[in-house]
């Protein structure tokens, strides 16, 4: 029997998908959602039970990798044992995890024992102030703690996520670079999205580049532009004076990485969503609710969905919303 595999439109093969366990979180992250958040109810989310059928289905259709997120994924009650149970799936070549490291401290290890694989932990800044104005809610030792957590229960390659943006955290790249390499950590550079209405800062003026992240580190280092690849967005680079870590660049708005698209995004309601910078999706959650127990409509529903998968999303650098969702809601 030949292998199962998910094809879209343009003939990418779809194999990694990020799943969203909540939309709720303890962070306040003025890019990422509003001071007061409207959460929703209970009923509205899917249960774990939902979130490991889909996961079921997928890897079953030819799914490698599974990327667990938020919100913030380790509030959730019971999520260690999902990822046991999503870990164990007979195909998945790997599990991983979005976390803003603030529960690392406890759960690092049980997530490791888990089968959790590698863990991308967000962080913006290195001064205690400005990571509590950035989080609104955040205490950066609890991270660094946690972060420190995760290295002591075994995780290797794990990533720093830092969002970039001009006169709030962009003098402090360099500082984010050493703390990687003094840890032995990747660490990505991420443009600004443009997703859900926020009030806090004018995202055009705040908006910083690649290109500017990349000169900012030229000043310190030796950049050596890296071929490797994660299948993600990220495009790599090495440091000639730490070559044991990998930086990378997250480019919606200068560096289109639409061409090689793998992935599709399942949000905490049950929506697949195909591209995030459109929105485009399909409502598993009714397929599951309606058809308990019979999987094979919700992998009939994932293969029709393919269909509606764009060929890219065009972000544009102003303070128009072009995607309503926040990015709590979409799942990292």
């Amino acid at each position: 029997m030949s292998e199962r595999i998910l094809i879209d439109g343009f003939s990418r093969r779809v194999d990694y998908l990020r799943m969203s366990v909540t939309d709720r979180c303890d962070f306040r992250c003025v890019y990422c959602m509003a001071e007061d958040m409207q959460f929703l109810p209970r009923q509205r989310v899917l249960t774990l039970e939902e979130i490991y059928q889909v996961a079921e289905s997928f890897v079953a259709l030819g799914t490698r990798k599974i990327r667990l997120t938020g919100g913030e994924p380790l509030i959730r009650k019971g999520v260690v044992q999902l990822c046991e149970k999503i870990a164990a799936l007979p195909g998945l070549r790997e599990l991983c995890m979005t976390t803003n490291g603030s529960q690392l401290a406890k759960l690092a290890r049980p997530l490791f024992e888990a089968g959790v694989k590698r863990l991308n932990i967000s962080l913006d800044c290195l001064d205690p102030q400005r990571f509590r104005e950035l989080t609104r809610t955040g205490d950066l030792a609890q991270v660094i703690k946690g972060i420190d957590a995760a290295n002591h229960a075994g995780f290797r390659n794990t990533k720093l996520n830092c969002v970039v943006m001009k006169g709030r955290n962009d003098h402090e790249i360099n500082d984010l670079v050493s703390f990687a390499i003094e840890r032995n950590l990747d660490i990505s550079f991420i443009e600004e999205m443009p997703l859900g209405v926020i009030n806090e800062h004018s995202r055009a003026e705040s908006f910083f580049s690649s290109s500017q992240v990349r000169d900012r580190i030229a000043e310190r280092y030796t950049l050596i532009e890296s071929a490797e690849s994660t299948q993600g967005p990220s495009r790599y680079w090495r440091l000639a004076e730490a070559p044991q870590i990998r930086l990378g660049f997250i480019s919606p708005h200068s560096h289109n990485f639409c061409g090689t698209c793998n992935r599709v995004r399942l949000t905490v309601e049950g929506r697949l969503l195909l591209c995030l910078g459109n929105e485009h999706s399909a409502d598993l959650k009714a397929v599951l609710r309606s058809h308990p127990g019979q999987p094979e409509r919700l992998e009939k529903a994932i293969i029709e969905a393919m269909k509606l998968k764009p060929y890219r999303h065009s972000f544009e650098v102003n303070d128009e919303v072009q995607v309503v969702r926040f990015m709590n809601m979409t799942g990292g």
